[in-house]
């Protein structure tokens, strides 16, 4: 019975060990759904581990005993947890608890000021253009959420990019991507050793929305090529002067992944598919044309806080 109390706590290493195998494999949409629920379990499931050796170490007080009228002697005779193993367990417990109370905590804070960010971006669509030289793009979640892409971003792409670029963010919110990796985070901060699958996560995310994009433009490689455009406007610019190598891996682990397979059908007709609203279509402020290759326009207007 005692070492079965602490094979829980084990769980999570061949986890830790098996995310990226499992995030490469899978497709996209299983492999989060997966690697979410078996982070938050195992979370969970070594929380509550230390709690039975925390509770297997406080019955063999006499305190304990004496209020729980019971025999001290049976207790000590068949629980083989010494105090010292209750003591740890306990000391591990309160730092995993307090960790992912801070933890949802500030991605609970993030969340309401990015709701309420988005409510406040001027304009009724769920596009936003950002008057900003800065290459940048993002989803922005909310009630409604927003995808917020810079002017920088828009002159860097072609229309073509700019298509897949806003498939991408718009995949990120339609499937509440920023809930799994929340959840994944969550679980990592209770504990340490679920890390890599909150690594996995974040992955697969980015593969989800990237395989939503390539649904939706008709073309896989188009939407790899995308990515690395974006990547590289954004990474060029004086602002950020160096991109983690991680971040670069992560890139290029995306674009393997795309190049894998050739054109996807598309799911929706074509006249469905154009009120996704690309950036070739995005109309001029002042006389209500297309927007063209060469020209900037800006449907909305806004200067970032510094």
């Amino acid at each position: 019975m005692h070492l079965l109390i602490y094979l829980p706590l084990l769980f999570p290493v061949p986890a830790a060990l098996a995310a990226r195998p499992l995030a490469e494999r899978l497709a996209p949409w299983p492999a989060t759904w997966l690697l979410t629920t078996c982070a938050l379990a195992l979370g969970a499931l070594s929380c509550v581990a230390l709690g039975v050796l925390v509770v297997a170490g406080l019955v063999r007080l006499p305190l304990a005993a004496l209020v729980g009228d019971w025999s001290l002697a049976t207790v000590r005779a068949g629980d083989s947890v010494s105090k010292i193993e209750a003591a740890v367990a306990g000391a591990l417990l309160v730092a995993a608890v307090l960790a992912g109370v801070r933890m949802l905590w500030r991605r609970m804070r993030a969340l309401a000021a990015a709701a309420f960010e988005a409510a406040c971006l001027p304009g009724p669509g769920q596009l936003v253009v950002v008057d900003d030289t800065v290459s940048d793009a993002y989803a922005l979640p909310g009630l409604p959420g927003r995808v917020v892409v810079s002017t920088g971003m828009l002159d860097a792409l072609n229309d073509a990019d700019r298509k897949a670029m806003l498939a991408h963010e718009r995949a990120h919110l339609a499937c509440h991507h920023y809930s799994f990796v929340a959840a994944a985070h969550l679980a990592a901060a209770c504990n340490p050793l679920l890390r890599p699958a909150a690594a996995a996560v974040a992955y697969t995310v980015e593969r989800w929305a990237d395989e939503r994009a390539a649904t939706t433009c008709g073309d896989r490689r188009q939407v790899a090529r995308a990515v690395g455009k974006a990547a590289l406007a954004t990474t060029h610019h004086p602002a950020r002067l160096r991109v983690p190598e991680a971040v670069l891996g992560l890139l290029g682990r995306r674009r393997s992944a795309l190049h894998g397979a050739g054109p996807v059908p598309r799911r929706r007709p074509a006249r469905r598919a154009a009120r996704l609203l690309p950036a070739a279509e995005l109309p001029h402020p002042a006389s209500g044309r297309s927007r063209r290759r060469g020209r900037r326009q800006r449907p909305v207007r806004l200067r970032r806080r510094p």
